[in-house]
C-alpha cells in the first residue's frame, strides 16, 4: 500500500534558502511620539532624532497621542503631524497621510532611497 512521499530537499537547495533569506533586508520601524501640546524645542528635538532614523534607512511612524479631553483638540494633532511631515521632506516621503485610529493620530514615513546610502 503506497503512501505519500515527503519530497527530499537537498543541502544545497536548503542553504540558497537560507542564504536569500539572510539577504532580505528587515524593515525597521522606529517611533515618535507626540502629544497634542507638544512645545517647539521638544518637536524640534524629535525631527533631529527622525532624520537620524531616515539616514539609518528605518521607517518613522509618528504619533499624536490623546489622553483623556485632548481628543478635542484633534486639528492640533494633526497641524503637528503635517508640520512633522513637512520639515523631514528632504528626508523621507510620506507612506500613509494623518489617520486616526482609537486615541492616537499616526504618520508613517519611508526614506528617500538616496538619502539612505549617506553615511
Amino acid at each position: 500500500m503506497p503512501t505519500g512521499r515527503v519530497p527530499k530537499v537537498s543541502l544545497r537547495e536548503k542553504e540558497k534558502e537560507k542564504e536569500a533569506k539572510a539577504k532580505t533586508a528587515k524593515a525597521v520601524m522606529k517611533e515618535v511620539r507626540f502629544g497634542p501640546n507638544t512645545d517647539e524645542h521638544d518637536f524640534n528635538f524629535k525631527v533631529k532624532n527622525a532624520i537620524k532614523f531616515l539616514e539609518d534607512g528605518a521607517k518613522v511612524k509618528a504619533y499624536v497621542h490623546f489622553k483623556g479631553r485632548t481628543i478635542a483638540y484633534k486639528e492640533k494633532g494633526e497641524i503637528i503631524l503635517l508640520k512633522f511631515a513637512q520639515e523631514l521632506a528632504d528626508y523621507a516621503k510620506v507612506e500613509q497621510l494623518p489617520k486616526l485610529e482609537g486615541n492616537r493620530m499616526f504618520l508613517h514615513l519611508v526614506p528617500l532611497p538616496n538619502k539612505k546610502v549617506k553615511k
